[in-house]
């Protein structure tokens, strides 16, 4: 599992990318957390608003660092 944390390194950034890694903690999931902070990569994921979380190629979350239970309902 692939789950791309998007943003410039912001407050709330980091605050998803937390979020995130103790969801894949917290179900013992085998995934990589990778933090994209390219505005270019981001556009061609079709992220104009961050943070946001793309899991697997999908976009689950923009504008917002999401809730723990929401992820852990995300990759489960």
């Amino acid at each position: 599992m692939e789950i791309k944390v998007c943003g410039p390194g912001c407050a709330a950034c980091e605050q998803a990318q937390k979020v995130i890694e103790a969801a894949v903690a917290t179900k013992g999931m085998n995934a990589s957390v990778i933090k994209v902070s390219d505005f270019q990569e981001m556009a061609q994921l079709g992220i104009f608003s961050t943070p946001a979380v793309v899991i697997n190629g999908e976009v689950k979350c923009v504008g917002r660092a999401p809730k723990q239970a929401e992820v852990e309902e995300w990759i489960s």
